[in-house]
């Protein structure tokens, strides 16, 4: 993307910029845009990156993969001025660059999006893309107008239909992480690191994102892509670098590896990606009858059975969420009606769904689902205290004893159960809010996105806690927008568009086409008798 009107001066000062690469010839795929050589980076005791080399080529899209911990945010950080590295060197188009701020990290032309938004809740949209460098007129002072018609033309261009006036609080995920890459975009950048940008996109917008982070490589910008999902480094990119406990493993062509490779370079061992165990299908447990919310969802049955996983597919606002926060009891219905074993089920509050056995791990567990500053006792423990203490005496003992069974069930890296929470990895905060909710030993279990943003050891973790959480009888409703995750773990599949349920399908007769030709609105075929699993569902096994 060209240089913003009224953005010129901050994109073009960089030339003149101490340490500052200038703008060389034209741009060869071949061509070392960025190089990282023999960094190494260490916070107290801990080596996050040790004599660690990279080489990002221009006009290329090259992923980096590692486990949490691996050190892959420690070198973003780096690259985008947060961290000062202790040693090594950084080069930019052949010439040796310091980065000691992210001021000089968007003058060099490096721009990052982050895996978290970072937006300014109460600024419009297009004040948070234009932030750091808004359209001025000839005095200086901002023009909002521009500003506007400069954000609108760039959400155009990326296909993208948000209200560039409207403030970002209320937004979703999804909306937020376009504004993300929409403010990286909006800077002539040179080199573009995505930090797990995926993780809140339906795969309609994931689609969308790529092509447009084609377009930046086919303009001969450096892309360095970081993410989890590996079926989406695959499909992108053009080579691949594995880290491991901070150092690096192996670069390579994506053609010259499998998936099974990349796992492997990972965790430096072989796994199952998807454990999914064979579970015997119970009776019904949760039973959803023409339930409808306004402007959300309309007319949605189904039953969930004990032992069973639910997967529910489709694109960012179909209702998914939306759905799961009525089962909670945080939103109510306008009409329908729910049943737990079989008895009619009235949930005014999230407290009347625990008391009815139903728990629900939210989406975004930093917002909702953890209190990051207390400790990894306190999150597990906070909502059975009641239970735990009805004579309002707090034995701390107890809680630590409840909180480390969990934590050892669970297997969460912690140095002690009195840890807070903020100090672990996304994959082990996750495990934490799933102690959180099966402390209150509930019969329903609904998960949403219970793998955004975790490393691939974590999401194995994870999938193999909800396959034995089945597998003892819980019957589970799993949120998620990644397909091959809905297709690998579940018994049955309900697909949503538009706040509908547009197909059923058993779990022998699902596919990625089937499934996102149903999310679109389209009849995918025959599907299962509504509201039970067909004998195929009941099948288990692994991917």
């Amino acid at each position: 993307m060209g240089d913003a009107p009224g953005a010129g001066s901050s994109v073009r000062s960089r030339v003149d910029t101490p340490g500052v690469a200038p703008d060389g010839p034209a741009d060869s795929p071949s061509r070392s845009r960025l190089e990282v050589r023999n960094v190494s980076k260490r916070f107290d005791a801990t080596a996050a990156l040790t004599d660690v080399s990279l080489e990002l080529r221009a006009g290329e899209i090259h992923a980096l993969v590692g486990e949490n911990g691996a050190g892959k945010s420690t070198l973003v950080k780096i690259l985008a001025g947060v961290h000062v590295p202790d040693s090594g060197t950084i080069l930019l188009d052949g010439v040796e660059v310091q980065i000691p701020d992210p001021v000089t990290a968007r003058l060099l032309g490096i721009a990052v999006v982050h895996q978290e938004p970072r937006l300014f809740p109460d600024l419009s949209v297009a004040e948070n893309v234009f932030l750091a460098h808004p359209p001025t007129r000839r005095l200086g002072a901002i023009s909002w107008a521009e500003m506007r018609q400069m954000a609108a033309a760039l959400f155009e261009e990326l296909g993208v239909h948000l209200d560039v006036g409207a403030t970002v609080r209320g937004l979703s995920m999804a909306d937020q992480q376009l504004i993300e890459i929409a403010k990286a975009l909006s800077v002539d950048a040179r080199v573009l690191i995505l930090d797990e940008p995926t993780s809140a996109l339906s795969a309609h917008e994931v689609e969308r994102l790529f092509a447009i982070v084609r377009r930046a490589r086919d303009r001969g910008v450096a892309v360095l892509f970081v993410s989890h999902r590996l079926e989406e480094v695959f499909e992108l990119c053009d080579r691949a670098t594995v880290f491991r406990d901070g150092r690096h493993i192996i670069t390579a062509s994506v053609g010259d590896l499998t998936t099974a490779d990349l796992v492997r370079h990972m965790v430096g061992r072989a796994v199952t990606l998807f454990p999914k165990a064979e579970a015997p299908i119970g009776e019904v447990l949760l039973e959803v009858r023409h339930l409808s919310r306004p402007g959300a969802f309309q007319d949605v049955s189904f039953k969930v059975h004990a032992g069973e996983i639910v997967g529910m597919a489709g694109l960012v606002g179909a209702g998914r969420t939306e759905i799961a926060r009525v089962l909670f009891g945080i939103d109510q219905a306008s009409g329908g009606e729910m049943l737990l074993d079989g008895r009619p089920l009235h949930l005014s509050s999230p407290s009347a769904a625990l008391r009815a056995g139903i728990a629900y791990v939210p989406e975004d567990r930093h917002r909702d689902g953890l209190i990051l500053d207390f400790s990894i006792t306190d999150n597990v423990t906070l909502p059975i205290l009641p239970r735990l203490f009805p004579h309002l005496l707090v034995h701390p003992a107890t809680e630590r004893t409840l909180a480390r069974g969990f934590v050892d069930r669970l297997r969460v890296r912690a140095t002690s159960v009195d840890q807070l929470v903020q100090a672990l990895s996304g994959g082990n905060q996750q495990k934490v809010v799933i102690a959180k909710w099966l402390a209150t030993h509930p019969k329903v279990l609904i998960l949403d996105e219970p793998t955004r943003g975790v490393d691939i050891g974590a999401k194995v973790e994870v999938h193999r806690i909800v396959s034995e959480l089945a597998a003892s009888g819980l019957g589970i409703v799993l949120i998620s927008s990644d397909l091959p995750e809905v297709l690998a773990m579940s018994d049955r599949i309900l697909v949503l568009h538009e706040g509908r349920i547009t197909a059923e399908i058993p779990r022998a007769e699902a596919s990625e086409e089937r499934v996102m030709f149903a999310a679109t609105g389209h009849d995918g075929g025959a599907s299962a008798e509504a509201g039970g699993p067909s004998e195929a569902s009941h099948a288990g096994g692994t991917a």
